[in-house]
């Protein structure tokens, strides 16, 4: 009766790690997603805007127009 009592508490304690692994492997956080880029802000399509407007009036050149979008953009 000793070798089938053993079995017996062998299988208990093997089922009961087993589901207490599951659980905890389970209940982990997934990891974070990356965070999007930050949209430009208020102050750089403000910028932008009136760089439009100084191009579309003549005041800036094609070429002046882009640097400074460029500059303004970060780019």
């Amino acid at each position: 009766m000793g070798i089938v009592r053993r079995a017996a508490t062998a299988a208990a304690v093997s089922g009961a790690a087993t589901r207490a692994h599951n659980r905890n492997r389970t209940s982990q956080p997934a990891p974070a997603a990356p965070a999007p880029a930050a949209p430009a802000g208020d102050g750089t399509a403000a910028k932008l805007q009136e760089l439009a407007e100084l191009h579309a009036k003549g005041v800036l050149s094609d070429e002046e127009f882009a640097a400074a979008k460029a500059k303004a953009l970060g780019i």
